[in-house]
C-alpha cells in the first residue's frame, strides 16, 4: 500500500492546513517548545505540511510521555549518563524539542544494542 502524501494526511486528520497550524500552536506552549527558531514575520503558516505534521507528532509525544521540555532534557541527560553535568544540560536547553526527542530515541537505541 503506498504511503499517503502530507496533504492527504492533513486533510484526513485536520481537514485543512489551518486546522493543523492551530493544533501545532495549541501544543507549542513555552512548556514544550522554545520559539527561538521560529521566524516571527512568517510564522507557522509558511511551513510545509510535512514539517508541521512531524512537529505535531513530536510535540504530542513529548506532552504525553514527559509532560514538559524540562523533563525531556532530564531524560536525555539520564540516558546519556550525564545527570550531573550542568554544562551539558545548558547545551541541551538551546536545542529544539524535535532535536531533543531525536537525541533521546538515538540514545535509547544505542543503550539497547550495548545491553
Amino acid at each position: 500500500m503506498p504511503t499517503k502524501s502530507p496533504l492527504a494526511l492533513v486533510k484526513e486528520r485536520f481537514t485543512n492546513k489551518e486546522g493543523l497550524v492551530a493544533a501545532v500552536k495549541a501544543l507549542a506552549t513555552d512548556e514544550l517548545w522554545n520559539g527561538r527558531r521560529l521566524n516571527e514575520g512568517k510564522g507557522l503558516d509558511h511551513v510545509s505540511n510535512k514539517k508541521l505534521l512531524h512537529l505535531h507528532e513530536v510535540l504530542s509525544a513529548v506532552k504525553n510521555d514527559f509532560g514538559s521540555r524540562a523533563k525531556l532534557i532530564d531524560a536525555v541527560a539520564e540516558s546519556g549518563k550525564r545527570n550531573k553535568d550542568e554544562g551539558y544540560r545548558a547545551r541541551l536547553d538551546k536545542r529544539s524539542t524535535p532535536e531533543l526527542y531525536s537525541l533521546l530515541s538515538a540514545s535509547k537505541k544505542r543503550n539497547k544494542t550495548k545491553a
